[in-house]
């Protein structure tokens, strides 16, 4: 008896002292998080072998082990040695660990593995590069830049699926030489080819968040898409050709990629979604090391977070490292529209894309007994007779045990079945995804479901693949479907089955869910930087999932349509390797300039583009530069070539020390200007947050075209006085570089956007440039 008293108070001590160490935050029992450890960049040259980048790892490993006290614990925390271009390392540090790292001269930054989300055929006919017959003309920048014949483009993403025909090699000529990248599928039956020339995955920093276990799932060791957002981007971009492409017969017609005979890669470090995200900051910073170290040419990347301090930021530090090399960059703006400040992957050296609509629409009329009709948007199937059936409010069909707010949203287990069957259940759209709540339909026994926008989603409509009849309706629209409902005492009405419409009517505007400006960490930098087509994308598909991606739906389909900037992006990359293929001695800064001084701010009806939200003119931050111009973009005569220098001295303009930019950039002579306004960083817009009184801003044109002489013509707001100096650009030579003033000056105070347009013409080129202005005050300021 004595004994076990003794080990009872024995246990009840040692659970006592345990708690006792938690609470007090002993190192001892502190849980350690997954931090990146940022040194730099690497200066290999052309000659680096693996015993070289064995040495990195081995420098990585002795840096720990100072920290910790031995190797052995320095190799069982590291997570990734980032060997190739990208100096630094992911490794598993207590909080106090990683503050006293941080204070190493030689560190540029230390912080934590974050999680980033992913932002989720007619296309390049609505962007003339191809007529409604599928003819190209030998004038469209297909033709030109020979559908990209050459240039690599790779995607960071959730894999790829490749077997789909987007990814067949027929018609494409041997794997470039200079090409060092491998095919990593990670599974015997996946295959590459001289189409899909590389394939590799990273989850070591997904890992070290949703923990170890989970490597021991099959699907998270292999480039395999098993989420379908992975194929549909890589095929945007760089899909070859395959005719009779359709989802469930609609949009039927040759599905290609902006550079259909480019060739692509896969690196996948996306994964099943957890809190923290599923795209994380270690992985995505390892693809880019080794994409760079593979030569590809364009990089993609449909995701992203909340902008974080660039010397924070896994991304843009990567991208910079790319960028440094000659790579273009393509991101994402983000699906937290229309909320000011939303946007995502703010810094100057990445190319970021809004997401606006098509001139194709999957129309489904709703038909309702009073003689009202509304177009909405749907991939579903015909109702079963064409009649008018009963229509019910999902709040009158809501279980006993359902709260009404659930009930509306049509959320699983809110709908009372005996309520419903038979009838169109009428839904409102928000927290659940669109086809759950058709799934919701279904299984309550409805006959279909009309789902009705709310304001935010104003007049952004979807087609999605419902599991019943179904149709999407806009805010206004649906608005009066609830009129009907409440004051009918038997509503009836009927879904027409879906058509496929072109030539809509006005196209583009931009998607209600695309994120907006202004660019939260350098309010100067206008992001987004161009918008393009973005909604209703039909692409490749994953057969590993539904197109709905849910359980319960065991539909499979070669080709689906999404949505979102994840869509956009591609797009740009896709036209990006055009560019690349026609000019391969162009610079990213080259190419951005000339797809961004060439966009269009009108729609098909030569009016203001629109925002989807509310059908009111859009502004500069919902579209940045405007919508692109790929045939344009070809010949844009000038451009804004920001070159590595220029990335410098806007860093140093922000506070960055010069140790710490020359870290970054490898470079081992370089100073920061004594004195330098960021107003006057060489990029292709200028924005001035916040004007008082009067600025001068600099920038500097290039030219690309031939000899020619450009005349400064002006369109400015009231309130805003704006010159240039000098008002004549004369060029005689490729590579000539001129550099110009413009000085703005308040004339009538007030709190509104300024929105000018600055365009160098030699009669031929038309080189845009806007001119963002904030608030405008009455006082000078000095900059």
């Amino acid at each position: 008896m004595l004994l076990q008293k003794n080990s009872v108070f024995l246990l009840l001590a040692l659970i006592l002292f345990f708690l006792l160490q938690v609470l007090t935050g002993s190192a001892a029992f502190e849980l350690k998080k997954s931090y990146i450890v940022y040194l730099g960049s690497h200066d290999h040259g052309e000659v680096a072998t693996d015993a070289d980048f064995d040495r990195v790892t081995q420098a990585h490993h002795d840096f720990l082990r100072s920290y910790l006290g031995s190797y052995e614990k320095a190799q069982e925390v590291m997570i990734y040695s980032y060997t190739r271009h990208i100096n630094g390392f992911a490794a598993m540090l207590r909080d106090e660990e990683a503050a006293e790292i941080a204070k190493h001269p030689k560190v540029v930054s230390v912080f934590l593995n974050k999680g980033r989300k992913l932002h989720t055929t007619r296309t390049w006919e609505f962007m003339l590069m191809e007529k409604q017959s599928g003819v190209i003309s030998p004038a469209s920048v297909f033709s030109k830049a020979r559908f990209g014949e050459h240039t690599i483009i790779g995607n960071l993403d959730t894999g790829v699926w490749p077997e789909s025909p987007s990814f067949r090699d027929e018609g494409i000529g041997p794997i470039p030489s200079r090409w060092k990248g491998s095919c990593d599928g990670g599974s015997p039956d996946f295959h590459c080819n001289k189409k899909l020339i590389g394939a590799r995955y990273f989850n070591k920093g997904y890992a070290a968040i949703a923990g170890p276990s989970v490597l021991k799932n099959g699907t998270l060791n292999t480039v395999r898409d098993y989420e379908g957002h992975g194929s549909h981007t890589l095929s945007t971009l760089g899909g070859n050709f395959v005719p009779g492409a359709n989802v469930f017969g609609f949009g039927n017609g040759t599905a290609e990629g902006g550079s259909p005979k480019a060739r692509v890669a896969s690196y996948k470090v996306c994964w099943p979604q957890i809190d923290d995200g599923e795209c994380f900051d270690a992985d995505i910073m390892a693809a880019f090391d080794m994409a760079i170290h593979d030569g590809v040419d364009i990089l993609s990347l449909s995701l992203g977070s909340d902008p974080a301090d660039y010397f924070e930021d896994g991304l843009a530090i990567a991208a910079f490292h790319a960028f440094s090399k000659g790579i273009t960059v393509v991101c994402s703006a983000g699906n937290s529209g229309p909320k000011k400040g939303s946007i995502s992957n703010v810094a100057p050296w990445l190319f970021t894309v809004a997401a606006s609509t098509l001139d194709r629409e999957f129309d489904s009329v709703v038909e309702l007994e009073n003689g009202k009709n509304f177009t909405g948007a749907s991939l579903a199937t015909a109702m079963p007779q064409k009649k008018f059936y009963s229509l019910i409010n999902s709040l009158d069909a809501k279980l006993a045990n359902a709260t009404d707010g659930d009930a509306i949203l049509c959320k699983i287990g809110t709908i009372d079945p005996e309520k419903v069957k038979g009838k169109i259940l009428v839904c409102s759209r928000g927290e659940t995804a669109r086809v759950e709540k058709s799934f919701v339909a279904m299984e309550a026994g409805a006959v279909g479901m009309i789902l009705c926008n709310d304001e935010t989603s104003g007049n952004e409509i979807i087609a999605d693949p419902h599991f019943l009849p179904a149709s999407q309706l806009t805010y206004e629209d649906g608005l009066q479907v609830f009129a009907y409902l409440n004051s009918s005492k038997n509503p009836m009405g009927y879904i027409a089955p879906p058509e496929t419409k072109f030539h809509v009517k006005p196209a583009p505007f931009v998607a209600a869910f695309s994120s907006r400006g202004p660019n939260k960490i350098t309010p100067e930098i206008l992001k987004p930087d161009i918008t393009a087509p973005g909604v209703n994308i039909i692409a490749a598909y994953s057969e590993a999932v539904s197109p709905t991606e849910m359980p319960y739906d065991k539909r499979r389909v070669p080709f689906i349509t999404m949505s979102g900037t994840s869509m956009s992006c591609p797009h740009i990359a896709g036209i990006a390797g055009l560019l690349k293929t026609l000019h391969p001695e162009w610079s990213p800064s080259a190419i951005k300039s000339a797809i961004m001084t060439t966009a269009r701010t009108r729609d098909n009806k030569g009016e203001p583009m629109l925002d989807g939200k509310d059908f009111k003119e859009a502004t500069r931050y919902a579209y940045g530069s405007g919508h692109v111009r790929p045939n344009r973009a070809m010949d844009p005569g000038l451009v804004y070539d920001t070159t590595i220098e220029d990335n410098l001295n806007f860093l140093c303009a922000l506070g960055y020390n010069q140790t710490q930019i020359m870290a970054f950039s490898g470079a081992r002579h370089y100073e920061c200007p004594d004195a330098m306004s960021i107003l006057d960083f060489n990029y292709p817009t200028i924005t001035v947050p916040m004007l008082y009184g009067s600025v001068n801003v600099t920038r500097r044109l290039t030219n690309v075209g031939s000899p020619g002489t450009y005349f400064a013509r002006l369109h400015t707001p009231s309130g805003l006085s704006i010159s240039v100096t000098p008002k004549v650009l004369k060029f005689e030579s490729v590579g000539e570089e001129k550099s110009f003033k413009v000085a703005m000056e308040v004339t009538k105070p007030g709190p509104s956007i300024g929105d000018a347009v600055l365009t160098w013409s030699d009669g031929k080129h038309y080189v845009r440039t806007p001119i963002t202005v904030g608030g405008i005050k009455g006082r000078d300021i000095r900059f």
